[in-house]
């Protein structure tokens, strides 16, 4: 999920540690964005909580978007572990570095609920009590994942320059149009189990959340080969 000038082009292929130690700021950054404007937003809404979505959503998709310019070249800017492992399908990333991807995309995410709660003199970390659970979520979050890959997918295909922007303008509107809020991304889901502010979930809300995000991915993954298969190859 590359955006902006690629570094590779210019002979400064970023080393692994590089990469991963991206791929954790800019989580942590993505997380601090998320809770923190859902914090932000729950206390300036005086209890109208389709203000504080609405400010959470906004942030959160201006967030992701930049930084996904300013990452991007040197990472990917996956920020999930989903998008690592469709861009190793892809062959755009070592199966062999998708686990120091998935290791620090998940402690960045811990590290960005710390940062935020610490900016807004709390607790580090609160385990959360906002159910989230059901069917319906369940499967909100498969349709969430399923589109985020299509979206990511689609553009790395077709117009990888506008990444950045399809993708915060998706995740904004996905925080309205999904019964879950739309967090598809396990790393995200389990770090926002630590926070029992506007935008948490609780803890045994999280694995049916993870499985319906890993289905999501399968679907999004399978159809999207189907869906650009050479016209010759086509069944």
């Amino acid at each position: 999920m590359k955006a902006g000038t690629d570094l590779t082009a210019t002979g400064t292929l970023p080393t692994i540690a590089q990469r991963a130690v991206a791929e954790g700021v800019g989580t942590a950054l993505l997380l601090a964005a998320i809770v923190g404007s859902g914090i932000m937003g729950e206390r300036l809404a005086g209890g109208n909580i389709a203000i504080a979505l609405l400010a959470n959503s906004l942030a959160t998709a201006g967030a992701l978007a930049v930084l996904i310019l300013v990452f991007g070249p040197i990472s990917g800017a996956h920020f999930n572990p989903v998008v690592s492992v469709a861009m190793a399908i892809r062959r755009e990333l070592s199966w062999r570095h998708v686990p120091a991807y998935f290791i620090m995309q998940l402690v960045g995410a811990v590290a960005g609920v710390a940062i935020a709660h610490a900016m807004f003199d709390m607790p580090l970390y609160v385990l959360s009590t906002h159910s989230r659970a059901g069917a319906a979520q369940a499967f909100s979050e498969v349709v969430a994942t399923f589109g985020l890959l299509i979206v990511i997918l689609g553009c790395a295909r077709h117009r990888p320059a506008a990444i950045p922007y399809a993708v915060g303008c998706y995740i904004g509107a996905a925080y309205w149009f999904t019964a879950s809020t739309s967090l598809a991304n396990p790393a995200v889901t389990v770090a926002r189990a630590l926070t029992n502010t506007f935008s948490g979930i609780r803890p045994q809300d999280v694995a049916p959340f993870v499985i319906a995000q890993l289905a999501g991915t399968a679907a999004a993954i399978l159809f999207f080969s189907w869906l650009t298969k050479p016209r010759g190859a086509a069944g």
